[in-house]
């Protein structure tokens, strides 16, 4: 019956180690800028530990962004060189499983 409890335990200290929060925007700061300009998106887990990489996405083209500055509630990045629109942003786990497209726009003018 030992046996039995420490695997369980095992595997549930596993599981909890393998759930990763996802990362999460919750708005952007300034909403529209033009090419080079400085943006803010703010949220939650956005620090190194939960995003490799940010992307503006039309739904289409994907275009990444240089990230200038990154914390666990804000990321600072400048704006790619674009065509005028509306963007969503786009960010790749850290462990690079996945793209999150966020619910946040960024209009580009």
């Amino acid at each position: 019956m030992r046996t039995w409890l420490i695997a369980g335990l095992i595997a549930m200290a596993v599981g909890l180690w393998a759930f990763q929060a996802l990362p999460r925007c919750t708005s952007v700061e300034p909403e529209n800028g033009k090419t080079g300009d400085t943006v803010t998106a703010k949220g939650e887990n956005l620090g190194k530990g939960g995003i490799a990489e940010m992307y503006l996405t039309d739904g289409q083209k994907d275009t990444k962004v240089d990230i200038a500055d990154q914390s666990d509630t804000e990321i600072k990045f400048k704006v790619p060189q674009v065509k005028a629109g509306r963007y969503h942003l786009l960010v790749l786990t850290a462990n690079r499983a996945s793209l999150i497209e966020q619910p946040v726009v960024f209009t580009v003018e």
